[in-house]
């Protein structure tokens, strides 16, 4: 067997060693005679496992004790609406900062249970440059102030955090989580997709502060919309997706062994710097459109000078064991994700390779 080195948005690429060691427990997990996929979420090994996954990641992240930790279903795409259901009272306003493709979408999707304001919009700059901190107009009357801190598809990220002050910080942080240290109590509520830094596809975690539970309890929805509910039931109102909570302990356990995410920050940086200098020192063969203070580790999109050469490019990279490549159908061009489980050989590997087709098609 040969694994490609997997530069998809996601899903994305998993550890290998998580991989392998779900390989290992496949048919029979921890004893119990049968898979982790095939027991009840309410039996007492599974309960010890998702108590397990959530103390580890409590502790990768130093979640303070009044968060609440959900893992739930749905993707990051059903949060849009949900945390406007959740956090704003009927006719209250929200700020949101359109920074690319899914702050905008978010703001979108909101629109039906919030007064949604902008904050701030990066859309004259084509979203190639983002709006700074001091830039942010936010109300003192908003619910809520939601931002996206790294930007898939265009590829941007903000490097820190802000301080609103007693403002609820809301961050859709599905492609950096656990990619650099955060100061949690910035925020009132983080939420990310598991398909880019935790696990496979299907699982959504949440953290949110406690006491911002308390602001659905006004409103007329069903029980299962309610993060209140969930973390009631620890994130069992209804059967999780068992397999995709395992996976995701395990990827906590690996990133604990890389000596956790400010170890992962550097090793991150370290990568994007080696990937974006071989873009910069090309000479205009590769290009990325992104203001330099704005470019993301995780995603980095980037084009050719001729896109007649795109498909070339393409072609050639999979023959080399290169995947994942092709930029955002909204975008076009190429993308490499460069999420926590892609080795820096990955990354030496996609830069020879670009380094030979500079020189082959220069």
């Amino acid at each position: 067997m040969s694994r490609a080195w997997n530069f998809s948005a996601g899903p994305a690429a998993l550890p290998e060693p998580v991989l392998r060691k779900a390989q290992d427990e496949l048919l029979e997990w921890q004893g119990v005679g049968a898979s982790v996929m095939e027991i009840s979420h309410r039996s007492r090994p599974f309960i010890a496992l998702a108590e397990e996954a959530e103390t580890r990641l409590r502790v990768l992240m130093t979640i303070p004790p009044e968060y609440k930790v959900l893992f739930l279903q749905g993707g990051a795409t059903l949060q849009f609406a949900l945390l406007a259901m959740n956090l704003a009272a009927t006719g209250q306003s929200a700020d949101y900062v359109l920074s690319g493709h899914w702050s905008e979408k978010a703001a979108r999707e909101a629109r039906p249970y919030v007064r949604v304001r902008t904050a701030a919009d990066a859309s004259a700059s084509g979203y190639r440059k983002l709006p700074t901190f001091t830039q942010w107009q936010v109300g003192a009357d908003a619910a809520y102030v939601h931002y996206t801190p790294n930007e898939t598809i265009q590829g941007l990220e903000y490097p820190n955090t802000p301080d609103l002050g007693g403002l609820p910080l809301v961050a859709d942080m599905s492609s950096c989580i656990l990619s650099r240290p955060l100061e949690v109590r910035r925020f009132g509520l983080i939420y990310a997709g598991a398909q880019k830094n935790i696990g496979p596809a299907g699982l959504t975690v949440l953290i949110v502060r406690e006491d911002l539970l308390e602001r659905s309890q006004g409103h007329d929805m069903a029980m299962i919309f309610r993060y209140a509910e969930h973390a009631a039931h620890h994130s069992m109102l209804n059967t999780p997706n068992t397999w995709a909570w395992y996976l995701a302990g395990l990827t906590f356990a690996w990133l604990e062994q890389q000596g956790g995410v400010a170890a992962m920050e550097r090793y991150n940086r370290r990568k994007a710097d080696l990937l974006y200098g071989c873009i910069d020192n090309s000479d205009g063969f590769y290009r990325n459109e992104v203001d330099p203070g704005s470019r993301s580790r995780m995603n980095v999109p980037f084009f050719l000078h001729d896109p007649k050469l795109d498909e070339r490019f393409l072609q050639q990279a999979e023959q080399g064991g290169l995947m994942g490549l092709k930029g955002h159908r909204a975008l076009g061009g190429m993308r490499a994700s460069l999420y926590n489980a892609m080795p820096i050989r990955g990354v030496e590997t996609l830069v020879d390779f670009m380094g030979d087709f500079q020189r082959a098609n220069g």
